[in-house]
């Protein structure tokens, strides 16, 4: 991942005001360690902090087209860029870098660039023949962008909050799937799949169909020039991960520069469910595989920097932040540049445990549309930055629009939990990949159940936490809390703890704004919590609030002599 910073239209051409971008670029140095790129023309800046990992050597940013009128500044990977190269065999490309395709894909078709791209991407391009621009994000929001205004009638872009936040009125996090225009005079959605009407589809469920989907969109993300390796937890996702990543490396580019044996990278307490999990799955594959130990105090010591980092004081996101910014800590003093990564699958497929209280199959899909038009705030803004503190990159296949396109034009009848039938969360991923003549993993590991705590990293994590928030916060603190924090007030210590920490670094009013509200449990949108009326007394957002219904689910089957068995054939009727 790299950092982005645009200035357009500032009204001040100094070497003051230029020094100033390139201060305010330095803010995002950890995500681009790699060199440092400023562009200016007239009162228009394009700043680029780079992590080198396709084409180290040449491809410094900002980009430009054949005659430099056209210039781009970029953070992701363009994975099909091989592919639009050879539909522009007009252009001269100077560089082997994947993101330089766009600058010329700018002069061919206009703004309709964007949709023809294949990766996770935010940039910002200035057309100097009239100083036109256009900025646009990916269709998830997997690469993070803020967009900001400034006082002197500037607009502002950067990719994250820090780098605009001190300069800029008012500042908001750029909607995926978006693209803004100055031609246009605003901001329009260019992803428009069938999917984001949250209409219920109707489409047939074809395994080896979603298999292949997935299997491609993993191979997609092997392309790079860096060491990399597979993040790990031992779940079902990361296992997948791993597998697919295992199964076809030696036949990629990637191999022929680091070798063929797959890297795994887990983080825990001594004695989490995910390291003993992690490590079982990499002893099956035959992965080299890094298991990192942290300690509760560690990651308490390490919040601050968190919250300053991740920039959002969300108590899930911060909770499972906190590891995984240790861990890519640990990661990058290995040579290691980027690695690949589960999120997503939980929100295509109703994976969290709170989706057993579905009430019928039409919530149960729109619901799992919430869930990915809200990753940019929560899975994805942790798994982007959280690495990108360390110069680390994260590339997550779950969220390829290939593979997110089939994947929701499923019938979601076939994602419901159905203990009666032998289907467990995720069932119609985990049947997809149950293949007795080359299995991608043991039985018991495909079908084993979601982890039900939400800190698979260690159980005493959460309990440490919540034990600092309430040394560090009063009774009458949080009594008070809603003349303190009018906006999304914190209703637990812990929450008030993170807030205190976020507004010491962000304390503009723009910025607590980013973070999103609302009751939740078990990480479900606020609609979902209308399924059950026993959580609105509840509303715990880990994963141990939905405990419950998870057992019970297994209990009532259990009861009506219908619980199958998991590891030997569940069912694959549609009823």
């Amino acid at each position: 991942m790299c950092g982005i910073l645009a200035v357009l239209g500032c009204t001040d051409c100094s070497q003051a005001k230029r020094s100033r971008i390139i201060e305010l670029s330095g803010r995002l140095r950890h995500r681009g360690p790699d060199w440092s790129g400023l562009h200016c023309h007239e009162d228009c800046y394009l700043a680029h902090q780079r992590l080198a990992i396709v084409d180290p050597t040449s491809g410094d940013q900002p980009l430009y087209n054949d005659e430099k009128t056209v210039v781009v500044t970029v953070n992701g990977e363009i994975y099909n860029h091989m592919y639009l190269r050879d539909k522009l065999q007009s252009h001269t490309f100077r560089t082997g870098s994947d993101c330089e395709v766009i600058a010329h894909l700018y002069e061919e078709y206009g703004e309709d660039l964007v949709d023809m791209l294949d990766g996770m991407f935010s940039f910002v391009l200035l057309d100097t023949r009239d100083k036109s621009f256009i900025a646009a994000r990916d269709a998830i929001g997997i690469t993070p962008l803020y967009i900001g205004w400034g006082l002197d009638g500037s607009i502002w872009f950067a990719s994250e909050m820090k780098a605009l936040s001190d300069d800029c009125e008012r500042f908001m996090s750029f909607l995926p799937g978006h693209i803004y225009s100055s031609k246009q005079g605003g901001m329009r959605r260019w992803y428009n799949p069938p999917w984001y009407s949250e209409q219920v589809p109707s489409g047939p469920y074809d395994p080896l169909a979603l298999r292949a989907a997935f299997e491609k969109a993993v191979i997609k993300r092997l392309m790079t020039d860096v060491p990399f390796g597979v993040l790990l937890s031992g779940g079902l996702d990361s296992s997948l991960v791993a597998s697919v990543a295992s199964r076809h490396l030696a036949e990629s580019e990637a191999a022929r520069q680091w070798g063929s044996q797959l890297h795994t990278f887990c983080i825990g307490l001594k004695g989490s469910p995910d390291l003993k999990a992690a490590r079982e799955v990499a002893d099956y594959l035959g992965t080299r595989h890094h298991e990192f130990h942290f300690t509760v105090q560690e990651g308490i010591d390490a919040l601050e920097e968190v919250i300053y980092h991740i920039e959002t004081y969300d108590v899930t996101t911060i909770r499972a932040s906190t590891p995984m910014f240790l861990m890519s800590r640990k990661i990058k003093s290995l040579g290691v540049k980027m690695v690949i990564s589960g999120e997503g699958s939980d929100e295509i497929f109703g994976g969290y445990l709170y989706f057993h209280k579905a009430p019928n199959k039409e919530e149960f899909h729109q619901e799992t549309c919430r869930k990915i038009k809200a990753l940019h705030l929560y899975d994805c803004l942790r798994a982007n930055k959280s690495t990108s503190a360390w110069g680390l990159e994260a590339r997550v296949p779950f969220l390829d629009k290939e593979f997110l396109n089939l994947a929701m034009s499923i019938d979601p009848e076939w994602k419901m939990v159905r203990p009666d039938l032998g289907r467990i969360e995720k069932w119609i991923l985990r049947n997809a990949f149950d293949d007795n003549e080359r299995p991608y993993l043991p039985k018991h590991i495909l079908y084993r159940q979601k982890e039900q705590f939400s800190d698979g990293v260690g159980y005493s994590w959460i309990d440490g936490l919540r034990d600092l928030a309430n040394k560090e916060v009063t009774d009458s603190m949080l009594m008070n809390a809603s003349f303190i924090y009018p906006e999304n007030t914190p209703t637990t210590k812990e929450a008030y703890y993170y807030r205190r920490i976020f507004e010491k670094y962000f304390p503009k009013n723009p910025a607590r704004s980013t973070v999103p509200g609302g009751p939740s449990i078990a990480c479900s949108t606020a609609k979902a919590v209308e399924w059950d009326a026993a959580w609105s007394k509840n509303l715990d957002p880990s994963g141990r609030a939905a405990l419950g219904v998870h057992v019970a689910a297994y209990d009532e089957a259990s009861a009506n002599n219908k619980k199958p068995s998991l590891v030997n054939g569940p069912s694959h009727e549609l009823p």
